[in-house]
Order: C-alpha cells, then sequence, then structure tokens
C-alpha cells in the first residue's frame, strides 16, 4: 500500500478558489473519479474528482478554506501501489493565505479593491514608506500572477517590500501600496463604502448573500465599464429566411438527432464578420501603443444559471461546423446549469455574445469583457412590417447590440462591422464564400 498526497490541479490564472463542501471523511473508500469535493471560482462551480481508487487517510483543508493551485488536498491510501507520490504538483507551489480571509473580501483578492479609482489612475509616488516599499533597483520576489497584477495597475514591485515568505511580495502588498498613494492624494470610486439608511424604517427587509460569482464578478464589470469607452451600436437583422431554414433543419431532428437553436447561426456569422474585421478580435496592449491580433476565433457565450452569469466558450468555432457548434452549445449549457464547467470551460474567449431573446426586450448595452474589445448583445425577434418597394410584408427582425472599445474601434469600423454581420444572417450562403 501506498500514500498518494492529492493537491489542486493547475487551474490556470484562477486563484483563491473556495471549498464549498467536502464530500468525503477520513476512512473512506473511493472510486477513481468519484467527486472529491465541490469547489467555487470567480467563474464556475464544480466538482474535484478522485486521481485514484482508494481509501482517504487525511483531509488538510475544510469547507470554506481557499486553495490554489498546488496545495494540499488530501492524503489517499492506494492498493497496489509502490512509494508516496503527488498527484498534480506544479514546478512552483502559488502563495497561499496564512490565514483563512472573511467572506467580504473574498472579491478583494480576485480583483482591484472598490478604493481604486478609474483610469486615468494617480501617479503612484510619494517618499518610500518603510513598511510597504523595497529598495530601488532590487530584483522583485512574486510569483507570475501578481507580477501580472501590478503591470495592470502600473505599479512597480521594485518599490514594494512583500509580507510573504521569504520576501515574496503578495497581491494584498500590492493593493496596500495603491490605498497608501490614495490617502495621499486621488479620488476613490464613489458609493462603494457609504452608509446605507434603515431601510426596515420602510417596512419588511430581508438581506441575502450574494453568490461567489456574482461578487467576483461585479467588481471586474466595474472595472471593465471604468476603464473602457464604451459606445454600442444598435441595429437590425431580417431572419426570416434564416429562420425557415433553421425551421427546416430541426424538422428532421428525429433523424439526425440534432436541433439547433438560432444561437448556433449567430455564431457562425460573428466568426465570418471578425475575420472580416479582425481588430474586433483582439486585446489592446496595456499602454495603448499595440493590439494583439488573435488568428483563432473562440466565442464566449453568457449563459444564465442559478450561481449567477456565467461565460463558457466555444473553442475554435471558425473550424466547426454547425452541428458541431449545436453541440457543443448544448453540452457547455448543460454543465454551466449543473455547476459541472471545467475551467478551460471558461477561458481563452476572443469575443462574446449575450443573448436576451429567450426573455425579451428591444435592445440593451452589453459591457465588453477586458481585455476583448467587443461584445454583441441578442434581444428578441419581432415580425414588423417591412417595404419591399411595392408593398409592406410581414419579416422576422432581430435586434442586435454591439459594444465595443472606442480605443480600439472607432464608430465607423463598428458600423461596419454591423452591417457585415447583418448581411451573413440575412444571407447565410455568404459565410461560404
Amino acid at each position: 500500500m501506498a500514500l498518494e498526497k492529492i493537491r489542486l490541479p493547475d487551474f490556470g490564472d484562477v486563484k483563491d478558489i473556495l471549498i464549498v463542501e467536502i464530500f468525503v471523511s477520513p476512512g473512506d473508500e473511493v472510486e477513481k473519479d468519484s467527486s472529491l469535493m465541490s469547489l467555487e471560482s470567480d467563474k464556475a462551480v464544480m466538482d474535484l474528482p478522485s486521481p485514484f481508487s482508494g481509501v482517504i487517510k487525511d483531509i488538510h483543508v475544510s469547507a470554506e478554506d481557499q486553495v490554489n493551485t498546488g496545495d494540499l488536498i488530501m492524503t489517499l491510501e492506494v492498493v497496489g501501489s509502490e512509494g508516496a507520490t503527488e498527484k498534480s504538483v506544479p514546478e512552483e507551489k502559488p502563495e497561499k493565505a496564512p490565514e483563512k480571509a472573511p467572506e467580504k473580501a473574498v472579491a478583494a483578492e480576485t480583483a482591484p479593491p472598490a478604493e481604486l479609482p478609474p483610469e486615468p489612475r494617480p501617479a503612484v509616488g510619494g517618499p518610500p514608506d518603510s513598511a510597504s516599499y523595497g529598495e530601488e533597483g532590487k530584483t522583485s520576489h512574486a510569483t507570475p500572477s501578481v507580477r501580472a497584477y501590478a503591470r495592470e495597475l502600473e505599479i512597480d514591485l521594485a518599490r514594494i517590500r512583500g509580507t510573504g515568505p521569504k520576501g515574496r511580495i503578495l497581491k494584498s502588498d500590492v493593493q496596500e501600496l495603491i490605498k497608501k498613494a490614495l490617502k495621499g492624494g486621488g479620488t476613490a470610486w464613489p458609493g462603494d463604502d457609504e452608509p446605507l439608511e434603515d431601510f426596515s424604517r420602510y417596512g419588511d427587509i430581508e438581506e441575502v448573500k450574494l453568490s461567489r460569482i456574482k461578487k467576483i464578478s461585479g467588481p471586474h464589470l466595474h472595472k471593465s465599464w471604468v476603464s473602457i469607452p464604451h459606445v454600442t451600436h444598435f441595429d437590425e437583422a431580417d431572419i426570416s429566411d434564416l429562420e425557415d431554414f433553421r425551421k427546416e433543419l430541426n424538422s428532421e431532428a428525429d433523424k439526425t438527432g440534432v436541433k439547433y437553436s438560432f444561437l448556433v447561426f449567430v455564431i457562425k456569422a460573428v466568426v465570418a464578420a471578425l475575420k472580416e474585421y479582425p481588430s474586433m478580435n483582439s486585446s489592446l496592449v496595456p499602454g495603448g501603443s499595440s493590439l494583439i491580433l488573435k488568428k483563432y476565433y473562440n466565442i464566449g457565450i453568457a449563459v444564465d444559471t442559478p450561481q449567477g452569469l456565467v461565460v463558457p466558450v466555444i473553442k475554435n468555432a471558425d473550424e466547426k461546423g454547425l452541428k458541431e457548434i449545436s453541440e457543443d452549445l448544448k453540452t457547455l449549457s448543460s454543465k454551466a446549469r449543473e455547476g459541472r464547467l471545467a475551467v478551460d470551460d471558461l477561458q481563452g474567449a476572443t469575443f462574446s455574445i449575450s443573448s436576451l431573446g429567450g426573455i425579451g426586450g428591444t435592445a440593451f448595452t452589453p459591457i465588453v469583457n477586458k481585455p476583448q474589445v467587443g461584445i454583441l448583445g441578442l434581444s428578441r425577434s419581432s415580425v414588423k412590417p417591412v417595404w419591399d418597394g411595392e408593398d409592406f410584408i410581414p419579416r422576422l427582425i432581430l435586434p442586435l447590440s454591439l459594444s465595443y472599445d472606442h480605443r480600439v474601434i472607432d464608430g465607423a469600423e463598428a458600423a461596419r462591422f454591423s452591417r457585415s454581420l447583418v448581411q451573413y444572417l440575412e444571407d447565410l450562403k455568404r459565410i461560404l464564400l
């Protein structure tokens, strides 16, 4: 018999993952791939499967703990193996908080603190503070995620004295520097910390907790809104012929086993338009001096779930046909609503689509998901009279709302992108050209 050390697998850039529930206890027998615990990140809820069959020897974490890639989760006794190994051990173990953070601080560990001002940010200057700053010119000891976070906020890590083990700079050290700079000048985002009046004076009230997804996505959306100059372009597409084609395909569902939602055709049309206007499939390099044009087409699809809005990604949509996209969309939507999305399902989007057509509305302004530069909103289609040159005829019209980053996309380019998208939706054969 051998002991296997089970560590949290590599979750990429996702940090501070919350343990929602642990399904096993020491002494329990488990099968390979059976669920050990439920995890919740800022994007999804998922189960952690057992990599082996065996008996749980020790559990090194508790419910409500926050864990990161490489953290020791459990020790499992495996029959028929020799020697102890460690499962999913990364090359460098990310920093783990010395003690459990309070619930209200969870969002601050994964997004800039509420006190940060909108861009442009005030210069972080003034005399070095011995409790917060390092020495100029010295190499800073920090994980790649903290370095990326500091670059995003335009902070020089050489000016920070780390409080982690062996002087390692933590994300909280960067945030503390920003807070001290703001106290010396600058304006915090208004309203976040203002006390509310006592609403119970007017009647019964109830305070409910936000889901972790909403607590984390809220600051991210706020950051995108205040840092990106949003413009929304509204348009309409006549989808009468496309809807007839969709119904024709679905009439054969008994034979093909595939039913097509309208979103499948929109994804194909969006990819075709993105190829025609590559700037819409890009990201702006920090500092605004250049663009990264992406030669792959991963489309994020906003899905409404009981825990909140999540955006799973259809990878390489340009290489897939309608049937494959339909199957991917069905699988991802089902996994999202059941809380079974993997981290990889949520990463790598180059452009996003948010559809409210199943609920209603005539138009809305979707928020660009930074570092993307565009997002398409779909509202409910309706039959409208359209003049054909001789008479008014009923046609099915789809409202479109295209939000874009005005630093990258100007109004004329957005209008041309929208017109191109409309042409693809109105005549899907153009995609073959």
